[in-house]
């Protein structure tokens, strides 16, 4: 009988762009809901217990690590919008040939980078100012 498998192994697959934004897309979404949930809740809960401790989750919040990872979710949260549009397109019969496929996935990688810096830009000079 023969014991070879009968599909590739994830160990001699090689990982296409497709494949790859894909598994992304699905990170995304509970990096998204975990993280976003957990944040607002963490700010509501501050925001009901008083000034004090409202006081205190800003000054947390608006700590260095923190809006690395506010950032961070900025851009997952671009990325899961654009790459939904993508798979709305994609449901209506549109962008499904290979090329249009890896030219779309690029464009979601290139405006969630884009949207995310300009985002942050516009965020940090509202604060300066």
């Amino acid at each position: 009988m023969d014991k070879t498998p009968l599909s590739p192994h994830l160990q001699v697959y090689r990982p296409q762009l497709t494949s790859v934004l894909s598994i992304t897309h699905r990170a995304t979404g509970v990096v998204l809901s975990v993280a976003g949930t957990a944040i607002i809740l963490y700010w509501l809960i501050a925001t009901a217990l008083g000034a004090d401790t409202y006081s205190e989750a800003k000054q947390i919040l608006g700590s260095l690590p923190a809006k690395i990872v506010l950032f961070g979710w900025t851009g997952a949260f671009y990325y899961h919008l654009l790459n939904g549009i993508r798979h709305l397109l994609w449901d209506s019969g549109w962008g499904l040939d290979l090329p249009t496929a890896y030219k779309t996935g690029y464009g979601v990688l290139i405006f969630s980078i884009l949207l995310s810096i300009s985002t942050w830009a516009y965020v940090l000079q509202k604060a300066v100012s």
